[in-house]
């Protein structure tokens, strides 16, 4: 049975890309949406099987569009496809009701086979997307996290490119005291600079 999708997407080209590499018989690309606003109403109008949602979009992102569009249309399938690889971002997509999730990188194969699993009323998650984080994320702490609060907090403001000696004044500690913090975060991490902090602090959602 051919499966009817919805891409919603706001950049023209990205959108010609998908429906070139969608042209096979499996598949009949129904409509092109360039917000969410207008991904949900065309939603309504063509009931797709699955919607290919983009997650930065005007008017309505990606991630209000697809829980409103859940609320409305409960069995069209929502498969996120994005260049945004962050945990959070993930978890927020899966809790306002995707399906999957998978970035734009992937091939015609993968692609392929994510829109098969969430047609089929299973689950997706594309390469490269740590399974474990997404579930800490949608559970809500950081309980699988070895850093201890006021550690995640040093952290957050090191990513943040704060001076030890800012950090300091900010929490209202001793400069010794942001020392330890630092070291002891980079033993427990495995990590061995401030770029590397920063990085792991983006993907787990920490900061912007």
């Amino acid at each position: 049975m051919t499966i009817r999708i919805l891409i919603a997407e706001d950049q023209q080209l990205v959108r010609q890309g998908l429906v070139a590499l969608l042209r096979c018989e499996d598949v009949t690309v129904v409509g092109e949406a360039e917000d969410g606003e207008a991904a949900i109403e065309m939603a309504r109008s063509l009931n797709p099987d699955i919607v290919l949602m983009d997650l930065s979009m005007p008017l309505l992102d990606g991630v209000e569009a697809t829980r409103k569009l859940k609320r409305l249309l409960p069995d069209v399938r929502v498969l996120i496809l994005t260049v945004a690889n962050c945990e959070r971002r993930v978890a927020e997509a899966l809790a306002a009701g995707a399906d999957g999730y998978a970035l734009k990188k992937l091939g015609h194969e993968e692609l392929m086979a994510a829109i098969t699993a969430v047609r089929a009323g299973r689950s997706y998650l594309g390469p490269g997307i740590s399974e474990e984080l997404v579930r800490e994320h949608l559970t809500g702490g950081d309980s699988s996290s070895p850093l201890t609060a006021r550690e995640r907090e040093v952290l957050r403001l090191i990513a943040q490119g704060l001076k030890n000696r800012e950090i300091a004044d900010t929490l209202k500690i001793a400069i010794k005291t942001v020392e330890t913090h630092r070291t002891k975060i980079m033993q427990k991490l495995d990590l061995h600079n401030s770029a590397e902090l920063a990085t792991y602090a983006i993907r787990r959602g920490m900061i912007e």
